[in-house]
């Protein structure tokens, strides 16, 4: 450990010692520690991943937007939507015939059949009784044309209809224990496919609106389906219709995670190709990334917030804001547990330290960053060096883009990741990274990334106006930057 590092250390600990003693009733609240050690490690793997970079004398300013980028595209990637069994697509609607028209030979709506009509410019809660079905044909495939009892509101070229479903009976339940909740029993007319504990089912009115239900287990009869929901449906009657949904997720989970990680990769094959090859500055490739990507965020959601809902409570979602429980108080209102996102810190820091200081091509950066002419003619491929270090960088930002996501479950592509790469940046200079390049520790980036989250803890803690944020980390690159360029002029008038 350097002198440099150290100094941020005992930096480290005196800031703690005096939150101890100047909130010591919010400061060591096991719930603070842990959300302390959260932060650290999300940010700490953006700083990580600025500090090869750096460590190369280059810089990456597209880290915010990367982070962005990644959460949407998650969020895109493992979408889930709920589809009634029977439903089409509308093509168009005429409402002064009284049909709506769907796309090519239907043959499971019928005369007598009741559907619901929704998503377009009509009411969710229009629902009709289907009066005709005819087959348009056409040398294209043709349209099926459906008539409806109920005089339509208005022309519209969009929305969907889905069939309905009577219901039968309904029984409300008794919970098994006190905290799961009481169930119901609802008896549908027509026999459907097994429905999975993870689909749903929506319960429409005609004039009190629309339920929506997940469905426990189902029970497929010969003429009719038996569905157990979560939920006291005492209150409802059989004038209520039931329209069961099939869950659809886009990709798999892991799938979904490795094709953002692949992105991530080749977004820093890019740079790095961009940096090398065509000898673009570090800083104007990688501020057009912030741009680019950035807009291209906002593009794909449609300017809209995303998140992954409730669909991976058990499952992918415990990874960005589970924890590894260690204690908890006897009144259940304090609790400390090590937050995964800290132990996938942890992983990372030891394999970015063993590839930093214990292999060829660590060493190759660090002279690369030194001189890189010297490192040239030395036989070290700089091309290459440039790419790997851009390639960990924008891995490792998205990487902590899926994590911030999976823990706030909520992506707005406007702000998510705003300055964020000042964070990293700051993270890697206070913990001994030269922006000069050829220096830099891991064990320096995530002490350095944990100052920082404390001088954030001690301005909500003592209350001091949130505006500062950005000041103090302005400040303390200044500091750390200072800070280098003092040092090295003391290092060489002593030569």
């Amino acid at each position: 450990m350097n002198a440099k590092v150290l100094g941020i250390l005992v930096l480290l600990t005196v800031l703690c010692v005096f939150l101890s003693f100047a909130a010591p009733d919010s400061f060591l609240k096991g719930n603070n520690i842990e959300n302390l050690l959260r932060r650290t490690a999300m940010y700490g793997i953006l700083g990580i991943g600025v500090a090869f970079v750096i460590i190369t004398s280059g810089i990456d300013l597209s880290i915010g937007s990367v982070v962005c980028l990644s959460g949407c595209l998650l969020a895109l990637f493992l979408r889930v939507v709920y589809e009634p069994f029977d439903v089409q697509d509308v093509v168009q609607v005429r409402a002064e015939q009284r049909t709506i028209v769907v796309p090519g030979r239907v043959e499971h709506f019928q005369t007598g059949d009741r559907i619901r009509y929704y998503g377009g410019r009509r009411a969710d809660s229009a629902m009709m009784a289907v009066t005709d079905v005819e087959v348009d044909d056409s040398p294209d495939g043709g349209n099926t044309v459906i008539s409806v009892d109920q005089q339509l509101s208005r022309d519209d070229t969009d929305g969907k209809i889905a069939k309905i479903y009577k219901i039968k009976t309904i029984e409300a339940g008794v919970a098994e224990n006190q905290s799961s909740g009481s169930t119901a029993t609802i008896t549908i007319h027509g026999s459907l496919p097994l429905l999975d504990a993870r689909d749903k089912v929506w319960l429409v009115h005609s004039s009190a609106g629309l339920k929506d239900l997940k469905v426990l287990a189902s029970v497929a009869g010969e003429t009719s389906t038996v569905i157990t929901v979560p939920d006291d449906v005492g209150t409802l009657d059989t004038s209520w219709v039931a329209i069961p949904r099939k869950r659809s997720q886009r990709m798999p989970v892991v799938l979904g995670v490795v094709a953002v990680l692949s992105i991530g990769l080749v977004l820093g094959l890019i740079h790095g190709l961009l940096v090398s090859k065509l000898t673009l500055r570090p800083f104007v490739v990688t501020l057009c990334g912030l741009l680019i990507y950035r807009g291209f965020s906002r593009w794909i959601v449609d300017d809209q917030v995303v998140g992954l809902g409730d669909e991976y409570v058990d499952t992918l979602s415990p990874i960005g804001s589970g924890k590894l429980l260690i204690w908890q108080s006897a009144d259940g209102l304090d609790s400390f547990g090590i937050p995964y996102p800290f132990l996938i810190l942890v992983f990372t820091a030891v394999v970015a330290a063993v590839f930093l200081n214990k292999t060829i091509w660590g060493r190759y950066m660090l002279a690369l960053g030194r001189n890189e002419e010297a490192a040239r003619y030395c036989g070290i491929n700089t091309d290459r060096m440039t790419i790997l270090a851009y390639m960990i960088s924008t891995v490792l930002a998205v990487t902590g883009g899926m994590l911030f996501a999976l823990d706030s479950n909520s992506v707005s592509p406007s702000s998510f990741g705003d300055f964020f790469e000042l964070y990293a940046i700051a993270a890697a200079v206070l913990g001994g990274c030269s922006l000069r390049g050829g220096e830099g520790g891991i064990l320096g980036v995530v002490i350095g990334t944990a100052l920082m989250q404390t001088l954030y803890n001690l301005i909500v803690l003592l209350r001091i106006s949130d505006t500062l944020e950005f000041a103090i980390i302005g400040l303390v690159i200044l500091v750390g930057v200072a800070a280098d360029e003092i040092v090295k002029r003391i290092a060489t008038r002593s030569v």
